[in-house]
């Protein structure tokens, strides 16, 4: 964690916060935080991610790393160990426990990732439904190599993995689904592209889309992004969860904003 990250990690936990969901009159938002933020259940499939998550984090193997993006999380050398990226750019447990809750809650079928890694994240999107269809995308071949090799031993048979940069991929992934119930924005933490890649995902959203960016406060530049996500005429109730951030594009509910620990 840098500075830059420190000092948001203090304003945020100083100032108001919707803990419990105290203070949210929102029925829709309340409903959320209390019935699935809340909830501390213990997943049939939460100790199948933990165990590979721990396998990963052994696996002392070297490959090369070719980061498309702003060099999220780590930077430093090409060469790299299994173990170092499982520990330093996989999503934390809670996190990626809460993006399964989340396509629980709202049975997202439709689902796009942009950045595997080595695959934990896209598990805990593709596992809570064996029907949805879910495409993720991954710019570095060695790390995609990884990924596959994850979902073949966890038998996820809904994923579908595209090797390229998200420039030369999203289309693709856009055009293969016609339009998706849920995004998880997690590989290029840059201002301009993580615009860019939002307002590519806009048209094929739809009212009950949910999009889902991490890192919102990485960096000056992802907190600039995700201000103008936030202020976007379509988008109507947002969540600063700290590490995560998540908008809705509901119609029948007013614009929102809510800050909430998790």
């Amino acid at each position: 964690m840098n500075l830059f990250q420190i000092k948001r990690y203090a304003a945020f936990m100083l100032k108001p916060n919707h803990w419990k969901g105290f203070g949210i009159h929102s029925p829709f938002i309340f409903d959320l935080i209390t019935g699935s933020f809340r909830v501390r259940h213990e997943y049939y499939a939460f100790g199948q991610i933990r165990s590979w998550r721990n396998a990963l984090l052994r696996n002392r193997k070297e490959i090369a790393i070719r980061d498309y993006g702003a060099g999220s999380k780590v930077t430093g050398n090409k060469i790299r160990r299994v173990q170092e990226i499982a520990k330093h750019s996989c999503i934390p447990e809670k996190y990626g426990q809460l993006l399964f809750k989340m396509v629980c809650k709202f049975n997202s079928v439709n689902i796009l990732e942009l950045g595997t890694s080595l695959g934990i994240g896209t598990l805990y999107l593709a596992m809570p439904n064996s029907k949805a269809r879910v495409i993720t995308i991954e710019g570095c071949k060695e790390t995609a190599s990884i990924a596959n090799h994850t979902f073949e031993q966890i038998q996820t048979t809904n994923v579908q993995l595209l090797t390229g940069t998200f420039n030369e991929k999203l289309p693709e992934a856009l055009e293969m689904l016609q339009k998706v119930d849920l995004v998880f924005f997690d590989g290029d933490h840059r201002e301009l592209s993580t615009l860019a890649y939002f307002n590519q995902c806009l048209p094929y959203a739809h009212n009950d889309s949910i999009f889902i960016f991490d890192d919102i406060h990485w960096s000056l530049e992802m907190e600039n992004a995700w201000n103008q996500i936030v202020n976007n005429p379509q988008v109507t109730v947002s969540l600063d969860l700290l590490r995560l951030g998540i908008i809705f594009f509901r119609k029948e509910s007013k614009k929102e904003h809510f800050a909430v620990r998790v």
